[in-house]
């Protein structure tokens, strides 16, 4: 047994042996009916058995990528209504803010007020306590230079005149009516050892 190698061997080959009868390119009658019955065998297997399962695989594959864009549709539709209601109480929050800012002012004010009020009311107590006894202040230093003055007055009579004049009775009638006189503006002053 020879190896040719080279296609121009094989037709050589072929163009040299006519009594064959046969071209060496087509195949013999039962080879070529045994290739065409496995050949529809394997293609029989191949459309009821691979065909059905690969159609299965496109399917579910092609749902699955329908069902995640769907689901990535109302997965973007569900943060879309998220960032809305986000929104939504933000701008709440923020309303919701500036009303207790402006009650926190009001507030504020009404404290202020309120104690300017009572810091008012408390400088005008604290003003007539002070008046009311600068008064009682006054009337017992008035009580006690009336009774100083009656006392100077009574000495200085007492010496004036030569005889005593620390009667309580007598001098306690003539102190006050002089002191009566006096404020009432019935006395007036005169100077001593002045010519007419």
């Amino acid at each position: 047994m020879q190896h040719y190698t080279g296609i121009t061997q094989v037709v050589s080959l072929a163009a040299a042996d006519p009594a064959a009868g046969r071209t060496p390119i087509l195949p013999l009658m039962g080879e070529l009916v045994f290739g065409v019955i496995v050949f529809a065998i394997f293609l029989w297997i191949i459309a009821t058995k691979v065909v059905p399962n690969l159609e299965k695989a496109y399917a579910e594959r092609t749902a699955a990528i329908e069902g995640g864009m769907q689901q990535a549709e109302e997965a973007q539709q569900q943060a879309q209504a998220a960032l809305e209601q986000y929104q939504a109480q933000l701008t709440e929050a923020r309303a919701e803010a500036a009303r207790i800012r402006e009650e926190a002012r009001e507030q504020g004010a009404s404290i202020v007020a309120e104690m300017r009020g009572h810091a008012q009311t408390e400088a005008t107590r604290i003003t007539e306590a002070a008046h009311k006894q600068i008064e009682a202040e006054r009337q017992q230093a008035i009580v006690q230079l009336r009774s100083e003055v009656g006392r100077l007055s009574t000495d200085l009579a007492s010496r004036i005149v030569g005889e005593s004049l620390h009667e309580e009775a007598r001098r306690k009638g003539i102190v006050d009516r002089f002191l009566s006189e006096l404020e009432a503006g019935e006395i007036r002053p005169e100077r001593v050892g002045e010519d007419a």
